[in-house]
């Protein structure tokens, strides 16, 4: 089995990346070819960058950079869960992702994306080139929500049968990626 991180980039009060970030979570473990884990930026709760060494050092002074760092670190594939906010995704995620370097390298990722009428699809875009300048390989295959909050019922995400069928083709794209780039990974 492979590590799959869900990271989720909201951090504000009332925020609702969590109800989604949780229908993602239990999506990918019916796949039964992840062992899936949730962080959650607004718990983890990283102060802006901090540390007085570049990231290509991999010279971490403080406990929640080597936390950060070995969650990551562990992680095969990626899922990204992002709101758009002003046009973007998340300065939190932005500050996550800047935090390390060599931890992020060849592991591929998807993007759940989520929004008004856009769907969150600017910010995913945002990610995307942000990701590959970290040697993340972002998915074409992504899920994108509009008007997300109509699939929010009882505190749940209840997607509709297009989020469903962008998951399954996103999760299938996950795992081949993440199985090649294990041996690409291996042969450093």
């Amino acid at each position: 089995m492979y590590n799959l991180k869900i990271i989720t980039s909201t951090v504000r009060p009332g925020r609702k990346g969590p109800i989604v970030a949780d229908w993602i979570v239990n999506h990918a473990k019916k796949t039964e070819d992840f062992n899936v884990e949730l962080l959650d930026l607004g718990i983890i709760n990283l102060p802006m960058m901090d540390e007085a060494n570049h990231p290509l050092m991999k010279k971490y002074q403080h406990e929640h950079t080597k936390k950060w760092c070995a969650s990551i670190d562990e992680a095969d594939a990626f899922i990204f869960v992002t709101a758009e906010y002003d046009y973007n995704y998340p300065a939190p995620l932005r500050n996550a992702i800047e935090y390390l370097a060599l931890e992020w390298q060849y592991k591929a990722a998807g993007i759940v994306s989520y929004g008004g009428v856009s769907s969150g699809t600017r910010a995913a875009n945002s990610l995307k080139s942000d990701l590959a300048t970290m040697k993340i390989i972002p998915l074409s295959e992504a899920v994108h929500i509009p008007f997300f909050s109509q699939f929010i019922v009882d505190g749940k995400f209840v997607p509709n049968e297009i989020s469903l069928k962008s998951a399954d083709t996103m999760m299938k794209e996950l795992l081949r990626w993440t199985k090649g780039l294990k041996a690409i990974r291996e042969n450093k």
